[in-house]
């Protein structure tokens, strides 16, 4: 007998699923028992688990520090989300991945099986809502930056994440189960085999799946990354910046670095969960085709998207390093080559974000300049709260 593996990973709602061979248990396939192909990926998984719990508990660790400084940024608190999430990946997927892997069949129960279905794929949901988190912030931080509204809608933003990926990660529960293969008693496996009703339904599971966790993210980030990367080309060629007179303007450089880092997130993200979807589409178009290709490709797709978790932190501590070299404390000295003399940026090192003060010295600013205008001609006017609002764009 043999085990035909079909999709797998998430969405993959026909997962191992049984064929027919006359065999007894002593007498089982290569693939039913330990072999050289489960050695690889549990050593595959073990580098990957210690990469992305080294990087992650460090970006974690940094961003934490700078939270209970008081020096956390809107993209700091979301960026620690997006670390919590790939360490749930870290800690949760991968070390169910190993065991499996050394298990072969399940022999942990039809509830673990239920349960571990469940958080196999809820830090990948949260990771994926996340970043379109990250991707309107930027939205609303460059295009918008006086916008208070989305300042404090952030937090409902990251539970609603939160919230969407329980959803989306519940019907795992559900399609997974323990069976007992029906010619070898006492071999059980988690598998989604016969959930679903048709291959329609199947295939429509799928797609609902590779919506959330990979289109989603790419077209929110795609337009929310144009969007932004216009309007500082705009600014840029505008002589008469009012963002830039009024002291706004010396955080251009910090903002358009933090786009960057959201694009080459994004970037990363498309580049690793990419092949594991065309494959995965592929199979749904064309079965037959791919059953003449070797299975260890699509063991090695789906493994190669899991790299995702470990190339985040990497990502952050490229565009962030100056920022890694802060002190606390009253004599703190910044030790970064970017910070120059009479420069309005804090202490420790460039901001990544404008914080709540900055804003406010430059709507102050631009009230001020506008009433010595008015004054200046004779015309005092009133500004209303709308105008002193809208002052910025």
């Amino acid at each position: 007998m043999n085990i035909d593996e079909k999709v797998s990973g998430p969405g993959g709602a026909s997962q191992k699923n049984w064929t027919h061979l006359n065999t007894s248990f002593e007498e089982l396939p290569l693939d039913m028992r330990f072999n050289h192909g489960h050695m690889v990926s549990i050593t595959v998984y073990s580098v990957l688990m210690v990469v992305s719990a080294t990087g992650n508990l460090t970006v974690l660790s940094q961003l934490v520090r700078r939270r209970w400084a008081g020096r956390a940024s809107r993209l700091d608190v979301l960026l620690m989300h997006l670390a919590v999430a790939d360490l749930m990946v870290t800690f949760l997927m991968m070390p169910l991945e190993i065991a499996w892997a050394g298990t072969v069949q399940w022999l942990a129960g039809d509830l673990m099986c239920r349960l571990m279905m469940f958080t196999r794929t809820f830090g990948l949901y949260l990771s994926s809502f996340v970043l379109i988190c990250i991707a309107i912030d930027r939205y609303y931080a460059i295009l918008k930056p006086l916008n208070v509204t989305w300042e404090a809608g952030v937090r409902r933003a990251l539970m609603i994440a939160w919230g969407c990926a329980v959803l989306a990660s519940l019907p795992q529960s559900f399609i997974f189960h323990l069976e007992e293969h029906p010619e070898v008693k006492g071999y059980y496996q988690c598998v989604s085999y016969g959930s679903l009703p048709t291959e329609r339904h199947e295939f429509a599971y799928f797609l609902v799946n590779m919506l959330l966790m990979y289109v989603a993210p790419l077209v929110s980030t795609l337009y929310c990354s144009s969007a932004a990367l216009l309007e500082i080309i705009r600014r840029a060629n505008t002589s008469n910046d009012r963002m830039r007179r009024s002291g706004v303007g010396i955080l251009g450089r910090a903002r358009a670095r933090t786009l960057k880092m959201t694009v080459t997130i994004v970037l990363v993200f498309f580049t690793c969960w990419s092949p594991y979807y065309c494959y995965c589409l592929w199979f749904w178009i064309d079965k037959e085709k791919l059953k003449t290709l070797d299975p260890a490709l699509q063991k090695a797709m789906w493994l190669f998207s899991c790299t995702n978790s470990c190339a985040n932190p990497i990502v952050y501590g490229v565009f962030n390093r100056n920022r890694w070299t802060w002190r606390s404390g009253p004599n703190a000295r910044c030790r970064s080559r970017s910070m120059r003399r009479g420069s309005r940026l804090p202490y420790y090192g460039e901001s990544m974000e404008i914080s709540a003060a900055t804003l406010a010295r430059a709507r102050s600013s631009l009230v001020e300049r506008n009433d010595s205008k008015d004054s200046h001609n004779g015309n005092v006017k009133h500004i209303n709260n709308n105008h002193v609002g809208n002052g910025i764009v």
